[in-house]
């Protein structure tokens, strides 16, 4: 089932986009310090369940005693240990960033074998009776193009925005969730956080209203990077809006909002309980393959209708927490993989039932959109965007070779 992947210049380029309103981002102390009703902190609860984990990071970090943890040297990886193990965003864009450390070890990988074959092309042009002959009797054979440098080549190839609807409020108020987003913004590079900005115009109190796109700087003034602390976010585009955006229901309008800021050729949609891991991003760019009927591994139909939506299974990782959290994952496992299995293959009817799936960017812009928004009638916008697909030509298909995890 599985496609041969092309390299990395050749594959399709793809924008992954995350929705956010107002949920946790890192976890703070005081959140881990935090006690249930039977008295048991975050962090113990945490530690309980990934035992091995916990012990880990304090072998890496050099802790000896548990009780420095929350000291200024290791308070901030503390926190970032518990919250890369809980539902939070800075777990979803970590996971979902895998994707890029992946396509930099794939194109590390081909550019190692392009100059190997480079040099073997010209060791076998100047020897002897080599695969050139002499060389003085030959001209020395043509090399391999070189691939593009690696880092240009992640970026052309792999972006993520995350839709931060409230961050520009949350800035002006001074919220730690504001700083929390810059955190993660300093920590990955390629990540991009898109907000709504109001901004009041005249005395009378008219606000305007803008989409909002920045990143964060990694070049001071004297040429030196800067330190994660030092860096300023920066703004790189400001669009003026005709009004309030979210007019409707909140999740899409939050999607519609950001999606110009997205680029390439697929948009896969991503939750903010959802999870990455690096062995399913190194097959990300055979999925992609999908979308290309004819290409090798992929089967070509004459007359069928064009793929339009691929999605792929689930993983539910909080399935060991509870008997009732197991209950869900069986749950989940029966909807959005046995279930979803039979609606695609041989039921042909299967529509967009959730938001690991990757969307034919350019065909759905040209169609209405991936997010239907209209309050009282797009409660979910998913469905609608099955429906969308379907009845105006394309098709939608789901594959199990890949997948990605989630909380319940």
């Amino acid at each position: 089932d599985l496609p041969p992947p092309p390299p990395v210049e050749a594959m399709v380029s793809m924008t992954t986009l995350t929705p956010f309103y107002a949920e946790d981002v890192i976890l703070s102390k005081s959140d881990l310090l935090a006690k249930n009703s039977d008295g048991v902190t975050t962090l113990l609860y945490l530690q309980t369940l990934y035992k091995a984990d916990w012990e880990n990071y304090l072998e890496r970090r050099k802790i000896t005693d548990e009780s420095i943890i929350f000291r200024s040297e290791h308070v901030l990886e503390t926190r970032l240990w518990a919250s890369f193990r809980a539902q939070t965003l800075a777990r979803t864009v970590e996971g979902m960033m895998h994707c890029e450390s992946a396509l930099r070890l794939l194109a590390r990988l081909e550019k190692l074998n392009a100059s190997r074959l480079n040099k073997r092309k010209a060791n076998a042009g100047n020897t002897p009776g080599g695969y050139g002959g002499t060389s003085t009797s030959m001209a020395p054979p043509a090399m391999v193009p070189s691939a593009l440098n690696i880092e240009d080549a992640v970026k052309l190839k792999f972006g993520y925005v995350v839709s931060c609807q409230v961050y520009g409020k949350q800035k002006k108020n001074d919220d730690p969730k504001a700083k929390d987003i810059d955190l993660l913004l300093r920590r990955f590079p390629l990540l991009r956080v898109a907000y709504i900005d109001e901004v009041r115009v005249n005395r009378a109190g008219a606000v305007a209203f803008y989409s909002v796109l920045v990143k964060a700087g990694t070049i001071s003034d004297d040429g030196f990077t800067k330190s994660d602390i030092e860096q300023p976010i920066e703004e790189i585009y400001r669009v003026r809006l005709p009004g309030n955006p979210v007019i409707g229901e909140g999740k899409p309008s939050n999607q519609n909002h950001a999606i110009i800021f997205t680029r390439g050729e697929c948009l896969q949609t991503i939750d903010m309980n959802q999870d990455g891991c690096f062995e399913e991003a190194l097959k990300m760019r055979n999925l992609l393959q999908e979308f290309r009927p004819g290409a090798p591994g992929v089967p070509k139909i004459e007359g069928a209708p064009p793929t339009t939506i691929v999605g792929f299974r689930e993983h539910i990782f909080t399935g060991s927490v509870s008997s009732l959290a197991n209950y869900m994952a069986l749950q989940e496992l029966s909807f959005v993989t046995l279930g979803q299995r039979v609606l695609a293959e041989p039921l042909r009817m299967r529509l967009h039932y959730g938001h690991p799936d990757i969307f034919d960017k350019l065909w759905f812009a040209t169609r209405g959109g991936v997010s239907k928004a209209s309050r009282g009638i797009n409660l979910s916008e998913d469905i609608f965007a099955g429906y969308e697909a379907i009845i105006r030509g394309g098709s939608v298909t789901m594959k199990e070779y890949c997948q990605v995890g989630k909380g319940r």
